[in-house]
């Protein structure tokens, strides 16, 4: 039996059947920023609603919105869940075993300054594991990078997520731009490049305005040399390589260029003040004090780094599109290694089927969507981040029992962040499924002369709803496309417009919240990072928006 997706269930009314959909989500915002509910408990009741919604107002079959939450929690433990515990797990190593101790003394060694340690480990470095793997990755490292070096863990992981609307269009080897080539048409190519005369702005823009939020303007503008070198070499980066390479480079090189531009530069030139916290005990900092003065060869500095360089060649190679092909049993090239991968990937990777739901539903236009349960166990970032694992225990000489030891603590520790992205992906499968979330954007598409500025709300919609850039470039690609041509937009910048609304959601998402806050220890706490990141998302979002206004009415020179 089948079942055709309606979105205006409500007395065939678009106006109030969006009302009806927005339910679920302002009860999440009034969850986490108003009851300051715990995670798990404001994403298990979020889930909860959205199913109620979904039976009730738009008569989808219980049992087809249950399993299609169930599909959503499975994505949400296999790749996210699985990216969160591992990683978290390979910090833990680093710190069980010391290394991380002659980790912070290097970092110490270029500068003491929390500002200029944030550009260098929550910008420049989570841009890089953004471009790398994406997903929760960058967060969770960067964050745990950060707390390991002295940072409030609220303050780490808000900073971070903050610092991840730069690279987030362009994550994960430039997957969300390239997934929206099929849907609407458009060579990826003309869509990287009209990103790329978007989102430089932002960029440029994120070095400043994360120091402004940690220290005020005036500390801010202290060490705005060192701002202007690591956002405009970001900025300049990414516009070249977007423009004139492709999607898929432009967050490995804005990071790599970024990091060892800011870090050249910061032999050469030194705040007058060295800032810290004022939170920071006055024994945490003469501990650093001490740290920072210890001498260490380069020999200890690059083994105690190298869990995080083997990451990184790891999940560098994990995203090479041929390799990620063979690990997912895909492969049909011609090359011995990558058939015989292809061979242990194919055996790995799981698509069953979600029983009551594949093919059942009918979406607008009439066509069956397909529904499986995704468990690419070889090709998932975090088996990856797994085997970086596996490769440090015989750099840092742990034990095998102390490996397994740490690993076990590592899941028990992150059981309710884990419940909490579970619930939070179902969720947003059930709005998908439903139709929820395409009758807030036709809503939106409603706008008409005033559409070019709020296209990019769409994308900031799709993103707090589906945690993922590519999802939301899906899920509204082919609407932005179609609304843009109708109102006389043109269609290449809705979709860009899309893609860079998108990463200022990113920072609320409940999943990215969720790992956030998993990564530094702060499960229960998630209300309170919500809180902090929501009025700069709002803030950025609004800039998105104002941008897009002028490129399509008065900037359209910028249009390629």
């Amino acid at each position: 039996m089948t079942w055709a997706q309606n979105f205006t269930p409500i007395g065939d009314s678009l106006l109030w059947s969006a009302v009806v959909a927005l339910i679920p989500i302002l009860y999440f915002f009034w969850a986490l920023a108003v009851k300051r509910m715990k995670g798990y408990v404001a994403g298990i009741t979020t889930l909860a609603v959205s199913l109620v919604v979904a039976v009730l107002a738009y008569k989808m079959p219980a049992s087809m919105a249950l399993m299609s939450a169930s599909q959503g929690a499975v994505y949400g433990i296999l790749p996210i869940g699985w990216i969160i515990v591992t990683s978290v797990f390979l910090y833990k190593l680093t710190v069980k075993t010391g290394q991380f101790d002659i980790i912070r003394n290097s970092v110490l060694s270029i500068t003491e300054d929390r500002r200029l340690q944030a550009l260098l480990v929550a910008f420049s470095f989570g841009a890089f594991l953004e471009g790398a793997a994406g997903f929760g990755a960058p967060v969770a490292i960067s964050a745990a990078l950060l707390v390991g070096l002295g940072f409030n863990p609220l303050y780490a992981a808000g900073l971070c997520l903050l610092a991840n609307t730069a690279p987030v269009a362009f994550g994960a080897i430039g997957i969300p731009i390239t997934a929206m080539e099929g849907p609407t048409g458009i060579p990826a190519m003309e869509i990287s490049k009209m990103v790329g005369r978007q989102l430089p702005f932002i960029s440029v823009f994120i070095p400043l305005y994360l120091i402004i939020i940690m220290a005020g303007f005036k500390r801010a503008f202290e060490v705005l040399p060192a701002i202007l070198v690591s956002g405009v070499s970001f900025a300049l980066t990414q516009y070249l390589s977007s423009n004139f390479i492709g999607p898929e480079l432009p967050d490995i090189l804005s990071a790599l260029v970024s990091l060892f531009t800011l870090a050249i530069f910061l032999k050469f030139w030194k705040p007058k003040t060295i800032f810290r916290f004022q939170s920071e005990a006055e024994a945490q900092v003469a501990a650093t004090t001490v740290v920072s003065h210890a001498k260490h060869t380069s020999g200890e500095i690059f083994k105690a780094w190298s869990p995080f360089l083997i990451l990184t060649a790891f999940i560098s190679i994990w995203g090479v599109p041929q390799i990620k092909a063979a690990l997912t049993g895909h492969y049909e090239g011609t090359n011995g290694l990558l058939k015989a991968i292809n061979s242990i990937g194919h055996n790995l990777t799981f698509m069953p089927e979600v029983p009551g739901l594949n093919n059942l539903i009918l979406n607008g236009n009439g066509d069956p969507i397909p529904a499986v349960y995704k468990l690419e166990v070889l090709g998932a970032a975090g088996t990856a981040i797994l085997l970086a694992a596996v490769v440090t225990k015989f750099i840092v000489n742990i034990s095998w029992k102390e490996w397994v030891k740490t690993f076990a603590e590592t899941c028990n520790e992150l059981k309710f962040p884990i419940l909490t992205i579970a619930a939070v992906v179902g969720f947003a499968y059930v709005t998908n499924s439903s139709g929820m979330s395409t009758t807030l954007g036709m809503l939106l598409a409603k706008t008409g002369s005033l559409f070019p500025f709020f296209s990019p709300v769409l994308g900031w919609l799709g993103v707090f709803i589906t945690g993922s850039d590519t999802s939301a470039n899906l899920l509204f690609g082919n609407l932005q496309k179609i609304t843009a041509t109708s109102v006389g937009m043109d269609p290449l910048l809705a979709l860009a417009a899309n893609s860079s609304g998108g990463v200022t959601g990113k920072m609320i998402s409940p999943q990215s919240i969720a790992v956030a806050c998993a990564a530094v220890g702060l499960a229960g706490k998630e209300s309170d990072l919500f809180r902090f990141t929501v009025k700069h998302s709002l803030f950025l979002i609004l800039i998105v928006c104002i941008l897009t206004f002028l490129q399509s009415n008065v900037l359209s020179w910028m249009i390629p």
